[in-house]
């Protein structure tokens, strides 16, 4: 494969390319059938970032509901999914860390438990007070969970087809997860209870405990690294202001003073980390892979990705709602469409990435994805709008998950197992933080066009500036990313030439 297309530290750097060709002399060829084990570690592992994913989402169309059922007022109903969202975001990192200490597959069952513990706690909630606590327990589990899971299956399949076929499920089933989620949500809530919708996740839990110990190997390096306590105090104090300010910025406003206070301190702890990395003798991300193009523009690619689909669900559940008079259920139901093209997308992504290279399917998703969104501007008050929706959320979805593998083996490759828990600590918070700022500042969109009026052609009217925001953001997103990797591409080149 021609070293343009791929980014820096990627299959092409280290050994074979994704499409399996030797660049040089009699290399042994990447295996292209997964084993009987591979299987059910992937099934093991995607099953459980599949059931995060869904937790992020699940509780969204039945808000009301809860609040009413548990007395929670108008103004507070927002900490439910914000509380969940300040927890993973923040915690992410330094669980990332945690991982190389502890081992990956121990976290990684250990979170799975609090999981499971947790989302019953919620499901038996009877006051606000231990929802929220709830809340936080599954957001700190998330946390955990998902850098460590990603770890495992990326030092379970190496470098090659097989990885890139498994990040491309695994981006898949994450990304239909957000979607699943709205859709049981809407299921549950007015079939059962939105109790249930905590509740499903326990005998999920409870079979990956049962199963994982005997089925995964784990991964950890070496030697023992020590934790970098300064930077994970600060990195983790930072991100947890920066949503929380984002947060309060939706609804109070952007000039408020407690939305400016959290702002700047988090963005004063967020450069106080960035010095701390550089002197600590056992930093969290060391400095030198926060100077490599593939993992830099690879996780700003990712995070314009979750950014823009994750709070385009938010806008187009407030068109549903709110213009065309949808309930919870048919709003779920909607999202569908959308689901069904992030698996198509996520399928797909693997050999898009294997065909074109990673900075290509990025470019490409992020085009496909730009472009679908903008289509939505269009959307009117007549139901008959609804299938221009479906059309463009399928594409858009399509596009989306290929711009996600894109970014998710581009993060994540060239690094030596050892180093394997920091960027896949850093492509989950990444993940995270942007599925966290998502909907705060598309929601602060709204608000500011619609300026407190109410009615379906005010909401009408903030949702299509949104959405042209979203589509905006995705395209100057991915053209970055793309040029940016491209630089790469080229100084790579030129290093193999020369040596």
């Amino acid at each position: 494969m021609p070293a343009s297309r791929t980014a820096p530290g990627t299959a092409a750097d280290t050994g074979p390319a994704p499409t399996g060709r030797a660049a040089a002399g009699p290399r042994p060829a990447p295996a292209s059938r997964m084993t009987g084990r591979q299987k059910l570690v992937l099934a093991l592992l995607l099953g459980s970032q599949f059931m995060i994913a869904v937790d992020f989402s699940i509780l969204n169309v039945a808000l009301p509901v809860v609040g009413e059922g548990l007395g929670f007022s108008l103004a507070h109903l927002q900490w439910i999914a914000t509380s969940f969202a300040l927890a993973a975001a923040g915690f992410t990192l330094l669980f990332g860390r945690v991982a190389d200490l502890v081992g990956r597959k121990n976290l990684f069952i250990g979170g799975m438990a609090v999981l499971g513990l947790s989302s019953a706690l919620g499901g038996l909630a009877a006051t606000p007070e231990v929802l929220l606590t709830a809340r936080v327990l599954q957001g700190l589990a998330t946390a955990a969970v998902t850098p460590a899971g990603l770890a495992l299956l990326t030092t379970a399949f190496k470098e090659g087809p097989l990885r890139e076929r498994a990040l491309g499920l695994n981006g898949a089933l994450m990304a239909a997860g957000f979607t699943a989620g709205a859709i049981l949500g809407g299921l549950l809530t007015d079939l059962l209870s939105w109790r249930w919708a905590f509740l499903v996740n326990v005998p999920v839990a409870a079979l990956v405990v049962i199963l994982a110990p005997s089925a995964i190997t784990d991964s950890r390096p070496d030697r023992r690294p020590r934790l970098d306590v300064p930077g994970a105090v600060t990195v983790t104090g930072g991100l947890l202001l920066l949503v929380l300010g984002l947060s309060r910025a939706a609804e109070t406003g952007w000039t408020a003073p407690g939305t400016l206070g959290a702002l700047a301190a988090g963005a004063v702890l967020l450069a106080a980390f960035v010095s701390i990395e550089r002197r600590a003798a056992a930093p969290l991300v060391p400095v030198h892979i926060l100077k490599r193009r593939s993992v830099v523009w690879g996780n700003a690619a990712g995070l314009v990705a979750f950014v823009t689909e994750t709070s385009l669900v938010f806008l187009l559940t407030l068109y549903l709602q709110e213009v065309l008079g949808y309930s919870a259920l048919a709003t779920g139901l909607a999202f569908g469409v959308l689901g069904v093209g992030t698996v198509v997308g996520g399928v797909l992504g693997g050999r898009a990435v294997g065909r074109f290279g990673n900075r290509r399917a990025i470019v490409l998703g992020g085009s496909v994805q730009a472009g679908a969104t903008l289509t939505l501007v269009a959307l009117g008050t007549s139901g008959a709008w609804i299938w221009l929706l479906l059309a463009a959320t399928f594409v858009g979805g399509v596009g989306n998950m290929l711009m996600i593998v894109g970014f998710m083996v581009t993060a994540t490759s060239g690094l030596p197992d050892e180093e394997q828990g920091r960027a896949t600590g850093l492509a989950t918070m990444t993940q995270q933080v942007g599925i966290a700022l998502g909907i705060p500042v598309m929601s602060a969109v709204v608000t500011a066009r619609t300026g407190g009026a109410t009615g379906p052609e005010a909401v009408l009217s903030g949702v299509s500036t949104a959405v042209l925001v979203n589509s905006a953001l995705v395209l100057a997103g991915s053209l970055l990313a793309g040029r940016f990797l491209a630089k790469g591409d080229r100084a790579g080149a030129e290093e193999e030439k020369d040596g």
